[in-house]
């Protein structure tokens, strides 16, 4: 049996991960579409941009969030000061880092999608006299969608094991941000914690790879249902 504590983790590891994806789904839809298709200057180093969470160190991501969206921050100072709205230690922060950390995988899985769009069926779209958004809608959108949905499945599995940017950025509260990867690494710094560290350890084991196999099978049955729909 778990602990109120231990599902509160779990609780609050499934919210954060969810409201990480829905934060960043459409914004890195926009920015796949315009890595894989756009053509103008400073296109390598917004790809490069996009990217840099996967390389630097996550307590870094979560250190240039604090700057900016502490209360003194540039951005943070403003929201608390006009609209209320203070970011960091609360469930919006940890969701916050956990989408920023999670956007690349996004980016990543719907260029990959994207790019695997026949150009002549927008062409042919674009013939018979379907505009921009038309081709989009009726086209691109559908033919991109097993990349679109892999990549969020990806991103909330990964939401669901980030601790270093949401550490720095939203601290270890229990019951507000505590996440399953915090609540283990509080277990592992508590005397006596071991077993609620190793029960936690095998939930996240399993919701990792529930997540990973989920975002395969959607992908794999995408393809097979827009192959027959061809």
């Amino acid at each position: 049996m778990l602990t109120p504590e231990e599902w509160d983790a779990i609780r609050l590891s499934l919210a954060v991960a969810t409201r990480s994806v829905a934060i960043s789904l459409v914004p890195a839809v926009a920015v796949a579409w315009l890595l894989a298709r756009g053509r103008f200057p400073g296109r390598m180093l917004l790809d490069a941009l996009v990217h840099l969470p996967l390389v630097v160190p996550p307590v870094v991501v979560g250190w240039a969030l604090l700057m900016l969206f502490g209360v003194r921050g540039p951005i943070g100072a403003p929201l608390d000061a006009w609209f209320g709205i203070r970011l960091v230690f609360t469930t919006e922060g940890a969701a916050l880092a956990t989408a920023v950390m999670s956007f690349p995988l996004i980016v990543r899985a719907v260029r990959l999608g994207l790019e695997n769009v026949d150009p002549g069926l927008e062409a042919a779209a674009r013939t018979l006299g379907a505009g921009p958004l038309d081709r989009f809608a009726t086209v691109t959108l559908p033919l991109m969608s097993p990349g679109i949905l892999a990549g969020a499945v990806t991103a909330f599995a990964a939401g669901l094991g980030e601790f270093g940017a949401v550490i720095t950025f939203a601290s270890n509260i229990p019951g507000e941000t505590q996440t399953l990867p915090l609540a283990i690494y509080a277990a592992t710094q508590t005397p006596g914690g071991e077993a609620m560290a190793a029960r936690l350890a095998l939930i996240s084991f399993a919701l990792a790879v529930a997540g990973l196999l989920l975002a395969e099978v959607i992908a794999r049955r995408m393809h097979l249902l827009l192959g027959r729909a061809g």
